[in-house]
């Protein structure tokens, strides 16, 4: 369960979040939908406990949490596949990762350290971590930035069939993100 209610917040004599209520649906991916600047990446911040919200309230059990944030926040001087590792230790081996990174395009980068990877190869190794992780909720920040069309096709099928079922929500500013991934858009 993740609900929102009557959430506030502002930066200084900026208002960016005013009364924002939202229930979102268990096993359903949830867009969050609007321009640069609006309070999107505050909001998610606000529903992971990461920022506190001025006034209101966020209604999460007690569920496992993965995200995927602005920045990759890569450890730069680990493999792409011991990136990974921090969020399933044992429970995926290290075959399962490279396969599961072959999937996004990155076959043979397993063991490359992430210092040494594009922005759009960094960027996948940090979705592939969010999506491999034991959570009950993910929180996907803009997930394909960075990324060329035909890889962006490719993450997008992938992270589809990955987040089926499963209580997502992601940000984004592209109309055609949420129609492919959406059950359901929140225009901001």
């Amino acid at each position: 369960m993740l609900k929102a209610e009557k959430i506030c917040k502002s930066f200084g004599n900026n208002t960016v979040l005013s009364d924002f209520s939202h229930e979102f649906k268990s096993g359903a991916v949830t867009a969050v939908l609007g321009k640069s600047g609006c309070g999107k990446s505050t909001l998610l911040d606000i529903l992971m406990g990461i920022q506190q919200p001025d006034s209101g309230n966020v209604m999460r059990g007690s569920e496992r949490l993965s995200a995927l944030f602005q920045e990759n926040r890569l450890c730069e001087n680990l493999t792409a596949s011991s990136n990974i590792r921090l969020v399933t230790g044992k429970r995926i081996s290290k075959p399962q990762i490279a396969a599961e990174l072959a999937e996004v395009g990155l076959e043979g980068a397993e063991n490359s350290p992430a210092r040494t990877l594009s922005g759009g190869m960094k960027r996948r190794v940090a979705l592939l971590r969010a999506l491999l992780a034991e959570y009950d909720i993910l929180f996907l920040d803009e997930p394909f930035k960075g990324l060329d069309e035909d890889t962006k096709r490719l993450v997008m099928n992938y992270c589809k069939e990955k987040i089926s079922g499963k209580t997502t929500v992601f940000v984004t500013h592209n109309e055609d993100e949420c129609e492919f991934l959406a059950d359901e858009v929140v225009r901001m």
